[in-house]
């Protein structure tokens, strides 16, 4: 980003200030071309042809090279914000496994389908608008799911049931198709102004999105991983129910924080922080009694941990609320 520094001047009743002429050029402006102004309580910003939207398109040469990876190419894109993705291949026909790979990660890109397909040719397009997408509501979806991922491993806890863990790995692949789409619009709204300005979101904001979504796909990993770990345990049932005693309310912290992060509540986010304190208190009396066991199932320890894992995800959610110095 370029800084100009320009002096207000007053022409009859009227105080103008002029463009830098760099920009002016850049984006081949004239005398008859129309701008939007949009002001907020310090800063103005200027936009040229809000209405227009610029289609972004990249191109990917097929066969990769040995390195390279095509759906790994395709997600790339996609969260770098490309609307139309062409896989063209000059030498050979793409060949049926390498489609299906492409079909099959379709399936994790929200938005994105496939328009045209030929022997040598695969047009993948994003399909939705993003200024009809919101963060707040995707980044709650995100945290929907994965409050009820939680909910399902401790139920299992409650009844010694592992029945419905074997599921949760597809509700961890929703998670990811969430996030991937909050960063893909995350990466939208940095690039284009106005649709920060709709979301009334400044730079800070978007950072904190980003790192709030990328603590939420990572805690749903952990959450599987937690799910395994009980699918596995050796644990009795009265074990398994201590371990649920101590955790059945840990899922509040995860509503409070979210809750504190989208509304921006500072006070929200101290409640998340006394709860985790509170729990957090609780799991070290645990683990200093199991620690200090001559005999203890180590999966015993491990859950012990992993539940602290995710907990500690959650309030650092929390922690990205800005505390309010003016009361």
């Amino acid at each position: 980003m370029t800084k100009f520094i320009r002096k207000l001047q007053k022409i009859g009743n009227s105080i103008l200030v002029s463009l830098p002429k760099e920009w002016i050029d850049e984006n081949d402006l004239s005398k008859s071309n129309e701008i939007e102004l949009e002001t907020n309580h310090n800063n103005i910003s200027i936009t040229i042809n809000k209405n227009t939207h610029v289609s972004k398109e990249v191109i990917i040469s097929y066969p990769m090279k040995t390195e390279g990876n095509i759906v790994a190419s395709i997600i790339g894109a996609y969260l770098l914000g490309y609307d139309l993705i062409k896989i063209r291949s000059d030498v050979i026909i793409i060949p049926t496994d390498d489609r299906e790979k492409i079909r099959n990660s379709m399936r994790r890109l929200v938005g994105m389908e496939i328009v045209e397909e030929g022997p040598s040719n695969i047009d993948l397009q994003f399909l939705l608008d993003s200024t009809t997408l919101n963060p707040e509501k995707i980044l709650k979806r995100i945290s929907t799911i994965e409050l009820g991922m939680f909910n399902t491993v401790l139920l299992g806890f409650s009844l010694n049931d592992t029945t419905n863990l074997h599921s949760l790995s597809t509700s961890d692949d929703e998670v990811d198709r969430q996030y991937f789409l909050l960063v893909r619009l995350i990466r939208t709204i940095i690039m284009d102004r106005n649709l920060a300005n709709k979301f009334n979101l400044e730079n800070i904001d978007i950072l904190d999105y980003r790192i709030a979504a990328h603590i939420l796909e990572t805690t749903g990993d952990v959450i599987v991983d937690l799910a395994n770990l009980l699918i596995n345990t050796t644990l009795t049932r009265n074990d398994l129910k201590k371990v649920y005693d101590l955790t059945r309310y840990f899922g509040l912290v995860e509503q409070k924080s979210i809750n504190a992060f989208i509304l921006n509540d500072r006070n929200l986010a101290i409640e998340a922080t006394k709860l985790y304190n509170q729990y957090q208190n609780q799991i070290y009396d645990i683990k200093y009694l199991l620690e200090n066991k001559k005999q203890i199932p180590l999966d015993y320890l491990d859950i012990i941990y992993t539940f602290e894992k995710i907990i500690r995800s959650w309030i650092d959610i929390a922690d990205l609320v800005k505390p309010n110095y003016n009361n």
